[in-house]
């Protein structure tokens, strides 16, 4: 109930008046029965437009300290995430990765829509990364179709370590159903999971434009992130020779030649 009310009366109408989203492809998504919505992912508003463009109900999985954090702010942050379509990961399995298998199960047993982000994690420069295979894993055992998805411009709206974007028309683009159904059995064979999950992708980039790297995300972060501690490094290393030199200079200056004068 709560999903619908911010949907359609709340927090919807909103979004659609101020930044009048654009969606196409959209007769690409089932008006009934499950499937498995694949989304690039480029900021946090993603969960938010996309599903915006449908008149169904799409649920993602959310870190379940969403939903248990104590306190009144842990009340209204479980009821926001909950009436924003978003379901703990269920935490009877063995790991975060198993419990969100489970609970994409049970969305898609019945019947609804499983939206995901095969990357596993948000770009931090507006590229395509490497997809991890849980999707491909989930569209074998489930059965579902996947419907590639692109969301455009929400790193503008919503820029990943700002609080405040820039006003853009964030544009949704479905694409046509992939049907693996002639893997069916195959879930636990590496190669053609990622067979899968790299033709995801492809639709993906296809449908975004994106630049696609054959790196998983969080490790071009974690390059990334090395690569900038070394440039500080680097300038630093820089800044104390240059404050060495230019002592040097000054105590050269300060010399017998100069006294005598």
């Amino acid at each position: 109930m709560l999903y619908w009310f911010l949907k359609w009366i709340a927090l919807g109408p909103v979004l659609r008046l101020v930044f009048r989203p654009k969606a196409y492809g959209i007769d690409h998504v089932p008006e009934e029965g499950p499937a498995i919505l694949a989304s690039n992912h480029l900021s946090y508003a993603d969960w938010l437009f996309m599903p915006l463009t449908l008149t169904r109900r799409v649920t993602f999985v959310a870190k379940a300290e969403y939903f248990t954090t104590p306190g009144i702010k842990g009340w209204f942050q479980k009821k926001f995430f909950t009436g924003a379509g978003q379901v703990p990961i269920d935490r009877s399995g063995a790991n975060a990765a198993e419990g969100a298998m489970k609970s994409a199960m049970k969305i898609l047993a019945e019947g609804e829509l499983f939206g995901i982000y095969p990357e596993g994690t948000r770009s931090h420069d507006g590229r395509l990364y490497r997809g991890k295979t849980g999707v491909a894993r989930l569209a074998l055992e489930s059965g579902a179709p996947v419907i590639p998805c692109a969301v455009v411009g929400t790193d503008v709206v919503a820029p990943t370590g700002k609080v405040y974007g820039t006003w853009t028309r964030p544009v949704v683009r479905f694409g046509k159903p992939l049907d693996f159904s002639r893997y069916a059995g195959m879930e636990n064979d590496r190669y053609i999971l990622r067979s899968i999950t790299d033709e995801i992708m492809y639709e993906i980039m296809r449908l975004s434009g994106q630049e696609y790297v054959d790196l998983y995300a969080s490790k071009a972060k974690e390059l990334d992130k090395e690569a900038k501690e070394e440039a500080k490094e680097e300038a630093r290393e820089k800044a104390r020779q240059a404050a060495a030199e230019q002592a040097a200079q000054e105590k050269a200056g300060d010399g017998p030649e100069q006294k005598a004068s």
